[in-house]
Protein backbone atom coordinates (compact mmCIF):
# COMPACT_ATOMS: atom_id res chain seq x y z
CA UNK A 1 0.00 0.00 0.00
CA UNK A 2 1.40 3.05 -0.74
CA UNK A 3 1.39 6.16 1.19
CA UNK A 4 0.71 9.76 0.23
CA UNK A 5 1.73 11.98 3.12
CA UNK A 6 -0.03 15.90 3.68
CA UNK A 7 1.69 18.52 5.27
CA UNK A 8 -0.85 21.64 6.86
CA UNK A 9 0.34 22.58 9.77
CA UNK A 10 -1.43 25.76 10.88
CA UNK A 11 -4.84 26.51 11.94
CA UNK A 12 -8.28 25.62 11.75
CA UNK A 13 -10.04 28.14 9.07
CA UNK A 14 -6.45 26.51 6.44
CA UNK A 15 -7.56 23.33 7.62
CA UNK A 16 -11.43 23.78 6.39
CA UNK A 17 -10.21 25.30 3.53
CA UNK A 18 -8.00 22.26 2.76
CA UNK A 19 -11.62 19.97 2.80
CA UNK A 20 -12.37 20.14 -0.75
CA UNK A 21 -8.57 19.64 -2.03
CA UNK A 22 -8.45 16.64 0.44
CA UNK A 23 -11.71 15.31 -0.92
CA UNK A 24 -10.35 15.31 -4.36
CA UNK A 25 -7.05 13.43 -3.05
CA UNK A 26 -8.72 10.98 -1.41
CA UNK A 27 -11.06 10.05 -3.85
CA UNK A 28 -8.13 9.91 -6.35
CA UNK A 29 -6.19 7.87 -3.84
CA UNK A 30 -8.61 5.39 -2.52
CA UNK A 31 -6.69 2.21 -1.91
CA UNK A 32 -3.48 4.85 -0.72
CA UNK A 33 -2.76 5.46 3.14
CA UNK A 34 -3.41 8.72 3.70
CA UNK A 35 -1.43 10.51 6.04
CA UNK A 36 -2.44 14.35 6.97
CA UNK A 37 0.62 16.46 9.22
CA UNK A 38 -1.33 19.01 11.33
CA UNK A 39 -1.32 20.48 14.53
CA UNK A 40 -2.47 17.56 17.78
CA UNK A 41 -5.57 20.71 18.67
CA UNK A 42 -6.89 20.08 15.19
CA UNK A 43 -7.83 16.17 15.85
CA UNK A 44 -11.23 16.43 16.60
CA UNK A 45 -11.95 18.24 13.44
CA UNK A 46 -9.71 16.00 11.43
CA UNK A 47 -11.77 12.99 12.65
CA UNK A 48 -14.92 14.45 12.01
CA UNK A 49 -13.76 15.38 8.51
CA UNK A 50 -12.93 11.58 8.21
CA UNK A 51 -10.63 11.82 5.09
CA UNK A 52 -7.23 10.56 6.23
CA UNK A 53 -6.33 7.22 7.35
CA UNK A 54 -3.77 8.84 10.14
CA UNK A 55 -2.92 12.19 11.62
CA UNK A 56 0.56 12.62 12.60
CA UNK A 57 0.56 15.93 14.79
CA UNK A 58 2.64 18.54 14.61
CA UNK A 59 3.38 21.89 15.66
CA UNK A 60 5.31 23.15 12.82
CA UNK A 61 6.72 22.01 9.75
CA UNK A 62 10.18 21.58 11.32
CA UNK A 63 8.25 19.39 14.18
CA UNK A 64 7.01 16.69 11.18
CA UNK A 65 9.74 13.57 12.13
CA UNK A 66 8.76 10.93 9.97
CA UNK A 67 9.50 7.02 10.85
CA UNK A 68 7.81 5.35 8.39
CA UNK A 69 8.50 4.30 4.79
CA UNK A 70 9.15 7.02 1.95
CA UNK A 71 6.13 8.09 1.13
CA UNK A 72 5.07 7.65 -2.65
CA UNK A 73 3.63 11.34 -2.52
CA UNK A 74 4.39 14.27 0.18
CA UNK A 75 1.76 16.99 -0.63
CA UNK A 76 2.43 20.60 0.81
CA UNK A 77 -0.59 22.43 1.56
CA UNK A 78 1.06 24.26 4.26
CA UNK A 79 2.64 27.19 1.62
CA UNK A 80 5.57 27.95 -0.66
CA UNK A 81 8.26 28.85 1.51
CA UNK A 82 11.02 27.02 1.58
CA UNK A 83 10.81 25.12 4.88
CA UNK A 84 7.67 22.74 3.81
CA UNK A 85 9.24 21.63 1.31
CA UNK A 86 12.49 21.14 3.23
CA UNK A 87 10.65 18.89 5.63
CA UNK A 88 8.68 16.97 2.86
CA UNK A 89 12.16 15.77 1.00
CA UNK A 90 13.84 14.76 4.96
CA UNK A 91 10.81 11.97 4.28
CA UNK A 92 12.72 10.24 1.38
CA UNK A 93 9.13 10.98 -0.31
CA UNK A 94 9.52 9.67 -4.19
CA UNK A 95 7.54 12.94 -5.43
CA UNK A 96 6.51 15.88 -4.06
CA UNK A 97 3.33 18.32 -5.15
CA UNK A 98 4.10 21.76 -4.09
CA UNK A 99 3.73 25.24 -5.46
CA UNK A 100 7.07 26.40 -7.24
CA UNK A 101 10.00 27.69 -5.23
CA UNK A 102 13.17 29.18 -6.66
CA UNK A 103 15.14 27.24 -3.93
CA UNK A 104 13.96 24.16 -5.64
CA UNK A 105 14.15 24.10 -9.33
CA UNK A 106 13.87 20.68 -9.80
CA UNK A 107 11.03 20.11 -7.88
CA UNK A 108 7.96 21.34 -10.98
CA UNK A 109 4.91 23.39 -9.62
CA UNK A 110 2.15 25.96 -10.44
CA UNK A 111 3.19 29.29 -9.32
CA UNK A 112 1.84 31.05 -5.88
CA UNK A 113 -0.72 33.71 -6.03
CA UNK A 114 -1.38 35.65 -2.79
CA UNK A 115 -4.41 36.74 -3.86
CA UNK A 116 -5.92 33.62 -4.70
CA UNK A 117 -8.65 31.99 -1.86
CA UNK A 118 -6.93 29.37 0.11
CA UNK A 119 -10.06 27.20 -1.59
CA UNK A 120 -9.08 27.16 -5.22
CA UNK A 121 -5.57 27.67 -4.38
CA UNK A 122 -5.06 24.05 -2.97
CA UNK A 123 -7.59 22.74 -5.37
CA UNK A 124 -5.58 24.29 -8.27
CA UNK A 125 -2.30 22.44 -6.65
CA UNK A 126 -4.21 19.36 -7.15
CA UNK A 127 -5.36 19.96 -10.75
CA UNK A 128 -1.76 20.76 -11.56
CA UNK A 129 -1.26 17.11 -10.81
CA UNK A 130 -3.94 15.96 -12.62
CA UNK A 131 -6.44 15.46 -10.35
CA UNK A 132 -9.87 17.32 -10.69
CA UNK A 133 -11.10 19.00 -7.75
CA UNK A 134 -14.90 20.50 -6.81
CA UNK A 135 -14.40 23.69 -4.84
CA UNK A 136 -17.91 23.82 -3.28
CA UNK A 137 -17.38 20.27 -1.95
CA UNK A 138 -16.70 21.26 1.21
CA UNK A 139 -20.00 21.41 3.70
CA UNK A 140 -19.45 18.82 7.18
CA UNK A 141 -21.94 16.82 9.30
CA UNK A 142 -22.54 18.86 12.17
CA UNK A 143 -21.00 17.08 15.64
CA UNK A 144 -23.80 16.41 18.08
CA UNK A 145 -24.46 19.31 20.91
CA UNK A 146 -23.82 17.72 24.11
CA UNK A 147 -25.61 20.86 25.62
CA UNK A 148 -27.54 22.32 22.74
CA UNK A 149 -27.89 25.91 21.99
CA UNK A 150 -30.08 25.97 19.12
CA UNK A 151 -30.73 29.21 17.13
CA UNK A 152 -28.74 31.45 19.56
CA UNK A 153 -26.91 34.14 17.91
CA UNK A 154 -22.96 33.28 18.27
CA UNK A 155 -20.67 35.99 18.65
CA UNK A 156 -17.06 34.74 18.67
CA UNK A 157 -14.84 37.61 20.20
CA UNK A 158 -12.09 35.42 19.35
CA UNK A 159 -9.23 36.42 16.76
CA UNK A 160 -5.43 35.18 15.60
CA UNK A 161 -3.70 38.58 16.12
CA UNK A 162 -4.98 42.15 18.15
CA UNK A 163 -5.49 43.07 14.42
CA UNK A 164 -8.32 41.44 13.69
CA UNK A 165 -9.59 42.43 17.10
CA UNK A 166 -12.95 44.05 16.85
CA UNK A 167 -13.22 46.50 19.77
CA UNK A 168 -15.06 45.32 22.86
CA UNK A 169 -17.05 48.26 23.42
CA UNK A 170 -18.73 47.67 19.77
CA UNK A 171 -19.64 44.05 20.37
CA UNK A 172 -21.53 44.90 23.83
CA UNK A 173 -23.37 47.83 22.00
CA UNK A 174 -24.33 45.05 19.33
CA UNK A 175 -25.51 42.67 21.74
CA UNK A 176 -27.56 45.00 23.67
CA UNK A 177 -29.22 45.51 20.76
CA UNK A 178 -29.54 41.82 20.16
CA UNK A 179 -31.28 41.09 23.87
CA UNK A 180 -33.53 44.24 23.51
CA UNK A 181 -35.26 42.42 20.37
CA UNK A 182 -35.06 38.80 22.79
CA UNK A 183 -32.74 37.25 20.73
CA UNK A 184 -30.91 34.22 22.72
CA UNK A 185 -26.98 35.34 22.23
CA UNK A 186 -23.77 33.19 23.16
CA UNK A 187 -20.51 34.40 23.47
CA UNK A 188 -17.41 32.17 22.30
CA UNK A 189 -14.17 32.08 22.09
CA UNK A 190 -10.35 30.19 23.19
CA UNK A 191 -9.57 30.27 27.00
CA UNK A 192 -7.23 33.53 26.21
CA UNK A 193 -10.46 35.39 25.24
CA UNK A 194 -12.20 34.27 28.72
CA UNK A 195 -12.00 37.14 30.67
CA UNK A 196 -12.50 39.45 27.67
CA UNK A 197 -15.79 37.99 27.02
CA UNK A 198 -16.99 38.46 30.54
CA UNK A 199 -16.22 42.08 30.61
CA UNK A 200 -18.10 42.16 27.27
CA UNK A 201 -21.36 40.44 29.23
CA UNK A 202 -21.01 42.44 31.88
CA UNK A 203 -21.26 45.44 29.57
CA UNK A 204 -23.89 44.26 27.20
CA UNK A 205 -26.10 43.08 30.31
CA UNK A 206 -25.70 39.50 29.29
CA UNK A 207 -25.79 36.50 31.78
CA UNK A 208 -22.49 34.95 33.17
CA UNK A 209 -23.18 31.17 31.94
CA UNK A 210 -23.99 32.93 27.89
CA UNK A 211 -20.43 33.07 28.20
CA UNK A 212 -19.16 29.85 26.01
CA UNK A 213 -15.38 30.98 25.19
CA UNK A 214 -12.68 28.94 27.15
CA UNK A 215 -15.03 26.23 28.09
CA UNK A 216 -15.57 24.32 24.59
CA UNK A 217 -13.76 21.92 23.62
CA UNK A 218 -13.28 22.33 19.33
CA UNK A 219 -15.94 20.04 19.02
CA UNK A 220 -18.70 21.78 21.41
CA UNK A 221 -17.78 25.01 19.53
CA UNK A 222 -18.50 23.63 16.12
CA UNK A 223 -21.94 22.17 17.81
CA UNK A 224 -22.72 25.87 18.72
CA UNK A 225 -21.64 27.12 15.62
CA UNK A 226 -23.51 24.42 13.70
CA UNK A 227 -27.30 25.14 15.27
CA UNK A 228 -27.09 29.55 15.35
CA UNK A 229 -29.16 31.12 13.90
CA UNK A 230 -26.16 33.84 13.19
CA UNK A 231 -22.79 33.48 13.42
CA UNK A 232 -21.07 37.34 14.45
CA UNK A 233 -17.24 36.88 13.75
CA UNK A 234 -14.09 38.49 12.54
CA UNK A 235 -11.49 36.80 10.30
CA UNK A 236 -10.74 33.84 11.96
CA UNK A 237 -11.41 30.00 11.71
CA UNK A 238 -14.78 29.73 13.37
CA UNK A 239 -15.86 31.80 10.05
CA UNK A 240 -15.12 28.52 8.13
CA UNK A 241 -16.68 26.45 10.51
CA UNK A 242 -19.94 28.32 9.61
CA UNK A 243 -19.71 27.89 5.98
CA UNK A 244 -19.10 24.28 6.30
CA UNK A 245 -22.43 24.07 8.90
CA UNK A 246 -24.55 26.28 6.19
CA UNK A 247 -24.83 29.09 9.33
CA UNK A 248 -25.42 32.26 8.32
CA UNK A 249 -22.60 34.90 9.42
CA UNK A 250 -21.83 38.55 9.52
CA UNK A 251 -18.00 38.67 9.15
CA UNK A 252 -15.93 41.91 10.18
CA UNK A 253 -12.75 42.51 8.03
CA UNK A 254 -9.84 43.99 8.31
CA UNK A 255 -6.89 44.09 7.85
CA UNK A 256 -7.43 41.39 4.90
CA UNK A 257 -9.17 41.17 1.97
CA UNK A 258 -11.93 38.70 2.17
CA UNK A 259 -11.56 37.86 -1.30
CA UNK A 260 -8.39 36.09 0.08
CA UNK A 261 -9.68 34.24 3.27
CA UNK A 262 -13.75 35.26 3.62
CA UNK A 263 -16.67 33.19 2.51
CA UNK A 264 -16.25 31.41 -1.26
CA UNK A 265 -17.49 33.42 -3.92
CA UNK A 266 -19.85 30.87 -5.44
CA UNK A 267 -21.96 31.54 -2.15
CA UNK A 268 -24.92 33.94 -2.60
CA UNK A 269 -26.96 35.37 0.66
CA UNK A 270 -25.59 33.40 3.50
CA UNK A 271 -22.79 35.22 3.94
CA UNK A 272 -22.50 39.27 4.87
CA UNK A 273 -18.83 40.69 5.17
CA UNK A 274 -18.27 43.94 6.14
CA UNK A 275 -14.71 45.48 5.18
CA UNK A 276 -13.52 48.93 4.88
CA UNK A 277 -11.33 48.29 1.68
CA UNK A 278 -7.80 48.70 3.29
CA UNK A 279 -5.62 46.23 3.59
CA UNK A 280 -2.41 45.88 6.29
CA UNK A 281 -0.68 43.60 9.14
CA UNK A 282 -2.88 39.96 9.42
CA UNK A 283 -0.34 39.71 12.56
CA UNK A 284 -0.22 43.51 13.89
CA UNK A 285 -0.43 43.90 17.72
CA UNK A 286 -2.85 46.68 17.53
CA UNK A 287 -6.26 47.07 16.09
CA UNK A 288 -6.56 47.44 11.83
CA UNK A 289 -7.41 50.94 11.21
CA UNK A 290 -9.88 49.19 8.53
CA UNK A 291 -11.38 46.89 11.26
CA UNK A 292 -11.85 50.23 13.16
CA UNK A 293 -13.81 52.14 10.23
CA UNK A 294 -16.21 49.08 11.28
CA UNK A 295 -18.87 51.06 13.33
CA UNK A 296 -21.64 49.05 15.77
CA UNK A 297 -24.67 50.69 13.30
CA UNK A 298 -23.12 48.62 10.21
CA UNK A 299 -22.74 45.56 12.16
CA UNK A 300 -26.32 45.78 13.38
CA UNK A 301 -27.53 46.36 10.46
CA UNK A 302 -26.19 43.66 8.90
CA UNK A 303 -27.27 41.27 11.45
CA UNK A 304 -30.86 42.17 11.42
CA UNK A 305 -30.93 41.38 8.04
CA UNK A 306 -29.25 38.28 8.25
CA UNK A 307 -31.60 37.21 10.88
CA UNK A 308 -34.34 37.95 9.01
CA UNK A 309 -33.25 35.78 6.16
CA UNK A 310 -33.00 33.30 8.41
CA UNK A 311 -36.58 33.51 9.43
CA UNK A 312 -37.80 33.56 5.85
CA UNK A 313 -34.82 30.68 4.69
CA UNK A 314 -35.22 31.47 1.59
CA UNK A 315 -33.34 28.39 0.84
CA UNK A 316 -30.51 30.07 -1.44
CA UNK A 317 -27.27 29.84 -0.22
CA UNK A 318 -24.01 32.43 -0.97
CA UNK A 319 -22.15 34.94 -0.10
CA UNK A 320 -22.76 39.23 0.17
CA UNK A 321 -19.70 41.26 0.45
CA UNK A 322 -20.98 44.85 1.66
CA UNK A 323 -18.26 47.61 1.75
CA UNK A 324 -18.10 50.00 4.36
CA UNK A 325 -16.36 53.78 5.15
Amino acid sequence: MSVVLVLQARGLGELLTAVPALRALRRARRNDHLVLATPHRLRPMVELIALVDEMVPIADPQGLRWDGPPPKLAINLHGAEATPIVELAKTGAERILTYRNPAFPEIPGPDWHDDRHPIDRWCHLLEFDGIGADRRNLGLVPPVATTSHRDSVVVHIGAGATARQWPADRFAAVIRHLLVLGHEVVLTGDEGDRERAHGIAARAGLAGQRVLAGNQNLIELSATVAEASVLLCGDTGVAHLATAFGTRTVQLFGPSSPAQSGPPGHLLNRHEVLWAGRTGDREGTTPDPGLLQIGAAEVIAALDRQLSKRRSEAGVTGASYRRVG
